[in-house]
């Protein structure tokens, strides 16, 4: 059985790059998703970004090498 996991991530104009703010698995990714809905926070569900953005730490800008599919996902969410 997979574990869930879920990565939080925010764009700033100010900053290179997205940052990752948090990050969990199991309950706690469960809570992650619990306050980004309470919130009006979209959430995109895609298990191979999340399990790649798993490894940066919280604090980190993401990669050069992700740049295009976080951008994808924030047009989309933007679009919404």
């Amino acid at each position: 059985m997979k574990i869930r996991k879920a990565v939080a991530l925010r764009y700033d104009r100010d900053l290179p790059a997205p940052v990752i703010t948090a990050k969990g698995r199991g309950r706690f990714a469960g809570r992650i998703l619990e306050i980004a809905e309470q919130n009006g926070i979209s959430v995109v569900r895609d298990d191979n970004l999340s399990d790649s953005l798993y490894t940066f730490n919280v604090g980190d800008l993401i990669t050069e090498e992700y740049y295009e599919i976080v951008a994808e996902i924030l047009a989309f969410i933007l679009k919404v």
